[in-house]
């Protein structure tokens, strides 16, 4: 049983039928159950989490959903995000925190998910949250497709890129970098206060959000803290049948 919790936790799951890398994304199949339900059944072993639904567009997800008995809700194919999309459930549901979690990520730890949610429930003040990860290899700092954070002395973000932040100006080679400074990878799994994800996702897109197309940029933009909480767990996201060849390996392991 999960433990008695004073704050209302929502967790939802935005699963978009069109993928250009990989139609159908969220119904593939791993092992004998789609990619959905797997990530619906980590989410809902998370301790501070106390609902979990998954938030479609495409009316073929909703009938998988329900039918390894899991909570769904249809939204528009108009919403151009998956925070969009679990704003527009977090509306319909009462809820003092919505987790946004992450459709492709079928092998995510549970405790990742209560890793984000427990600073917002230790401090009111906090309006959103996430998750990022020490980099523990080189080449992932130079690879725009792992998002760098930097910190600061409190964790919270001070700015997320696509390139190698901060820049050692000393440093030659990227072994050098790697070794000389601790750098992030940011994680994405985000936490917000109701209040907050609904105002949030009334704003245009931003200048930086624009440039490096990261909506997390969006938050910073308007001076709102985002609090980081450092997990050893990693996640490995499915955008490719080779990434989904991977993650039933990983599951026949």
């Amino acid at each position: 049983m999960k433990p008695e919790t004073k704050t209302n936790v929502l967790g939802v799951i935005p699963a978009r039928y069109a993928s250009v890398r990989l139609p159908a994304k969220p119904l593939v199949d791993l092992c004998g159950k789609t990619m959905v339900q797997r990530v619906y059944e980590q989410a809902k072993k998370a301790s501070l989490v106390t609902r979990v639904i998954v938030a479609t567009d495409c009316e073929a997800i909703v009938q998988v959903v329900k039918a390894f008995g899991g909570e769904v809700m249809l939204t528009s194919p108009e919403l151009r995000s998956g925070s969009d999309r679990v704003a527009a459930v977090a509306r319909e549901i009462d809820a003092d925190i919505i987790v946004n979690i992450q459709g492709d990520e079928p092998l995510i730890e549970p405790e990742m998910i209560d890793q984000g949610v427990r600073p917002l429930i230790q401090d009111s003040t906090i309006q959103v949250g996430t998750l990022v990860r020490t980099i523990e290899i080189a080449d992932e700092v130079l690879n725009p497709n792992i998002v760098k954070v930097v910190l600061d002395e409190n964790n919270f973000a001070l700015y997320f890129s696509r390139s190698p932040i901060p820049y050692l100006r000393e440093s030659v080679t990227m072994e050098e970098w790697h070794k000389r400074h601790q750098y992030y990878k940011h994680i994405g799994l985000y936490v917000f206060r109701k209040d907050f994800l609904l105002e949030f996702s009334s704003w245009q897109e931003s200048q930086l959000e624009r440039a490096e197309k990261l909506e997390q940029l969006r938050i910073l933009e308007h001076g709102v803290r985002i609090k980081a909480a450092v997990t050893e767990y990693d996640s490995i996201p499915v955008d490719t049948a080779e990434d989904a060849e991977r993650v039933r390996l990983i599951i026949n392991q």
